[in-house]
């Protein structure tokens, strides 16, 4: 009985999706240039980074999986009707357990970016308001929802960059990519109870187009980049349209759901493509190897 629980409450965090925001962070430490560092020949300055990248990333284990599980929190009653199988409807956790943890992990999250620089303390304080404010209101918000979800992986993104704060100023537009992306998503999900939203699938195909030009142009500004960084491109493209162009011509809500699902785990494969854009293929190839650990745990644990 107790393992079912701890299950349960794993459930409210959404482990898989949690991969994924490591994937952020890991994305703006590359794009930083403190993953090239952490693996140069000086070792001396290298080694600085290694805390401060298991302190931001703990971070977002804490502020992702807090910020999840407040959105079951404040939709135990939608659930009970719509998904009772849920850990809150279903009764195998109470409501008021739910919101104990998921503030706890929140507030810790912020506590754990304090500890490498001010900057990193305060974004991560944002994020986890803005993730609060999407669950409690934002969600139901026609134009600002999206955006307000889009805006919490943009604030992971950069929590990952402020491990060097002075290049959240010449890197703030990559943010953008997430912002976009996530708010698409978001879009389209809304469609995976009752489907037809036609204008909503289309709206987001439009705008998973404009993400995958997008990051060709910014891997053939660095450099020779681009070459690198068209497989990694490919393999994002080959996950997120063919789910959605299925949806988009049935629109059915499971095929919307897997579209959405498939969607929010190939973030790793965007954050791969902007690392390798800025610190090398090598780098990420590293941050591809969360992709299997993120869809294992998609077989095992709810996505959406």
């Amino acid at each position: 009985m107790a393992a079912l629980n701890i299950k349960a409450y794993l459930q409210l965090t959404r482990p898989a999706n949690i991969i994924t925001a490591i994937a952020d962070i890991w994305a703006g430490f590359a794009v930083s240039g403190a993953a090239a560092l952490l693996f140069s020949q000086d070792t001396e300055t290298g080694d600085n980074y290694i805390l401060p990248l298991i302190w931001l990333s703990l971070s977002t284990i804490g502020l992702y999986g807090g910020g999840v599980a407040f959105n079951d929190v404040f939709d135990a009653k939608l659930d009970a009707i719509e998904r009772p199988e849920r850990p809150i409807p279903s009764g195998k956790v109470k409501q008021s357990h739910a919101a104990w943890m998921a503030a706890v992990l929140i507030v810790f999250g912020v506590l754990a970016a304090f500890q490498v620089n001010p900057w990193s303390g305060f974004i991560a304080l944002a994020v986890g308001l803005l993730a609060v404010l999407y669950d409690a209101w934002g969600k139901h918000q026609a134009i600002i929802g999206p955006i307000n979800m889009g805006l919490c992986r943009t604030g992971n993104l950069l929590l990952g960059i402020s491990v060097i704060p002075a290049l959240l100023f010449d890197f703030w537009a990559l943010g953008l990519i997430p912002l976009a992306y996530v708010s698409a998503i978001t879009m389209i999900s809304r469609g995976e109870v009752h489907g037809k939203n036609k204008n909503a699938l289309i709206g987001g195909l439009s705008i998973y187009i404009l993400i995958i030009a997008s990051l060709l142009f910014i891997a053939f500004l660095e450099d020779n980049a681009g070459w690198v960084v068209i497989p990694f491109v490919g393999l994002f493209a080959y996950m997120i349209l063919p789910p959605l162009i299925k949806a988009l011509r049935l629109q059915q809500p499971q095929l919307i759901g897997k579209s959405v699902k498939a969607a929010v785990i190939s973030l790793i494969i965007l954050n791969a493509s902007l690392a390798a854009s800025f610190s090398g293929w090598w780098v990420g190839l590293c941050i591809l190897i969360l992709l299997p650990i993120s869809l294992r745990l998609a077989k095992i644990f709810a996505v959406t």
